[in-house]
């Protein structure tokens, strides 16, 4: 194979997309599947689920990072992570990212920035991340969701890699911090 053909492979010019097939829509999320063609001539199924963009706050206060603490029943653990929610029609990631550290925390933040957007899990799902650094925090009244038990928790930010690396974890808490440090936030 030249390099010509392998291009073509990673850009997406020789996958051809038979039909695309929604199989469930649950309010939240769709999932479904693509009937390909391959570069090779055969054909496969691609499941996927598809999910609105999310935001991911990294927020530091006083030397501390603002964390939740939370039970997710998906995994039924509890877990300390950063605050995160989906963004609505309309917002950008730091307006998203400021809303959801208000409602999630009670904190308002005076800045934010964004750090990074990334694809998620692209071997199953359609969903895109955004990473908001924010700061300048004032205590405001909390506004949880009716699906929403959480705790805010505090983390030293000279501890916060090794906490968060602490099972159980997740992906975007750790990308988070992760990508705060690499850019000297944390």
């Amino acid at each position: 194979m030249d390099n010509s053909e392998r291009e073509g492979a990673r850009t997406g010019d020789d996958w051809t997309v038979l039909e695309s097939v929604t199989e469930y829509e649950t309010g939240w999320y769709e999932g479904g599947y693509d009937l390909v063609e391959q570069p090779n001539g055969t054909t496969k199924r691609y499941y996927w689920a598809e999910l609105p963009p999310a935001v991911v706050i990294v927020a530091v206060a006083n030397d501390q990072l603002v964390c939740v603490e939370q039970y997710r029943p998906t995994i039924r653990e509890s877990q300390l992570e950063l605050p995160a929610g989906i963004v609505e029609d309309g917002e950008s990631y730091t307006t998203a990212g400021a809303r959801e550290l208000r409602e999630e925390t009670g904190f308002d933040p005076s800045g934010t920035s964004l750090l990074q957007t990334y694809k998620v899990a692209t071997g199953v799902l359609r969903h895109e991340r955004g990473i908001v650094f924010a700061e300048g925090l004032t205590p405001v009244e909390q506004e949880l969701d009716d699906n929403e038990f959480l705790d805010v928790r505090t983390v030293p930010v000279d501890e916060a890699v090794e906490r968060v690396r602490e099972n159980p974890t997740n992906d975007a808490t750790i990308n988070g911090v992760l990508l705060a440090r690499e850019d000297g936030l944390l």
